[in-house]
């Protein structure tokens, strides 16, 4: 079979990078992470990835980023008799088969071409469904079906967009869905701004615009919207699987607040 050529650009682009993270990950003799479909994925593309020169460290985190945000579905699914998935900015992830969701509506949303790359390799269903439209364009919201509060994931997505319009997604998530719980990852207004030095950043041309110190802070966007847990990497349960050198890294970094804050997970009620 002839692979798939890559045709992204910026922040498009960045989508590889998680992919191979979690495709490398799922090769380890005790992997963070398991993911056929990154395998799978991996192995029908044809791309570049060494020049990406993605750090071991950048491996690392992207895997414990996304087992967390698994978990966090994972949580939702089982305590929800009907229950509704958006994923944003998909990219290629396969969460929607990690998690074995299989009843509810799953709604994974990316631009059109990711989207139409991504359904080279999945198959809509009567419960499964795939939605072009960038995130800021959020007329995309009639396509989900009414149903119950949402689980909504942005995983690698935020950060690439302006605060205010983060902050208006948030503001029309709450209005069309309220009562939903979104998680994503945040850099601290620091990391936002060294990010774009990152040499996949720099590859491939996207750019970092919004951090955030004070998680809190977000609340005051919306009556109702509230802090229900900020996640370190450092508290991640597979440190001690790492090698050596790399447990000492996590330790030391927990040892500082703004290490710590320098990447992490949220999760807010809407």
């Amino acid at each position: 079979m002839e692979k798939q050529k890559i045709r992204l650009t910026q922040e498009k682009e960045t989508l590889l990078v998680p992919l191979f993270s979690k495709a490398f990950e799922s090769q380890r003799m005790h992997p963070i992470i398991v993911d056929p479909k990154a395998v799978e994925i991996l192995q029908a593309i044809e791309y570049d990835f060494a020049a990406l020169q993605i750090p071991k460290q950048t491996l690392i985190t992207l895997a414990m980023r996304a087992k967390k945000l698994d978990d966090c579905v994972r949580d939702y699914l089982g305590r929800t008799k009907n229950p509704l998935v958006l994923h944003l900015g998909c990219g290629l992830d396969s969460r929607v088969l990690r998690v074995g969701a299989r009843k509810g509506e799953w709604y994974d949303l990316d631009y059109p071409d990711v989207i139409a790359l991504r359904k080279k390799f999945y198959q809509e269903t009567n419960h499964y469904h795939m939605i072009w439209s960038s995130v800021t364009d959020h007329a995309w919201l009639k396509q989900v079906k009414e149903n119950n509060p949402a689980c909504i994931i942005a995983e690698g997505l935020l950060m690439y967009l302006h605060e205010n319009e983060v902050r208006q997604l948030f503001v029309d998530l709450q209005a069309c869905l309220p009562s939903s719980e979104i998680a994503f990852d945040a850099y601290s207004r620091l990391t936002a701004r060294s990010a774009n030095k990152h040499p996949s950043i720099k590859k491939t041309g996207a750019h970092i615009h919004w951090g955030i110190d004070n998680a809190k802070q977000i609340a005051n966007w919306g009556n109702g919207i509230h802090l229900l847990e900020e996640w370190y990497f450092t508290d991640s349960e597979d440190i001690p699987m790492l090698a050596y050198w790399d447990r000492v890294l996590f330790r030391m970094m927990g040892m500082f607040q703004v290490a710590k804050k320098a990447h992490r997970i949220l999760r807010f009620q809407l």
